[in-house]
């Protein structure tokens, strides 16, 4: 069987009778490109886990008034990153820890995490991406790691190109310095 385009999706998706079987599909076709990219926001596997199933939860919830004026993915993306984001600043601790306590932090997460399955500088691009504020931080994950053109991640993230391309050339600064400490 061939795969299902994303029209084919939406059309099911459109009908009562179909509903179930599309969201399925659309479920399968993007639930692991989901999970990674919403791992490399929180870190945790089974945080991330959460956050994916809220997604989703909402993209069921929303689909009606999904316009199709941008690709289904990208506002998948958006609904993604934006539970990812709530989800990092409702764990957001009530006191303020140093960079340095929360690459620590991080890095144990790391390395406690048995799904993890990484070298040692894939470790530590992990802890430093990790540390970088939100917006520099999604910038990055859309650019170095999903490969997304900077119109793409515009779409997602809601801002200009330049501003995009500003975010991620400090975001690539601040983790090569990190990458240089470590």
């Amino acid at each position: 069987m061939s795969k299902i385009t994303d029209p084919e999706i939406l059309n099911l998706l459109k009908s009562e009778a179909t509903r179930t079987s599309g969201f399925e599909m659309l479920l399968n076709k993007y639930k692991e490109q989901t999970y990674w990219l919403v791992r490399r926001i929180v870190v945790d596997h089974d945080d991330a886990n959460d956050v994916v199933q809220n997604t989703f939860v909402k993209v069921w919830q929303n689909i009606e008034r999904f316009r199709e004026d941008s690709k289904i993915y990208t506002w998948i993306y958006r609904i993604a990153t934006n539970e990812a984001i709530s989800f990092l600043k409702s764990k957001k601790s009530q006191y303020f820890v140093s960079i340095d306590e929360m690459r620590k932090g991080f890095g144990e997460q790391i390395e406690a995490d048995v799904y993890f399955e990484g070298s040692e500088i894939q470790r530590k691009l992990q802890i430093a991406v990790a540390t970088l504020p939100a917006r520099q931080k999604l910038v990055f994950i859309m650019r170095y790691f999903d490969a997304m053109s900077y119109q793409e991640i515009a779409d997602v993230v809601g801002v200009s190109i330049g501003t995009l391309k500003a975010s991620y050339h400090i975001a690539v600064k601040k983790i090569e310095e990190i990458l240089k400490t470590d």
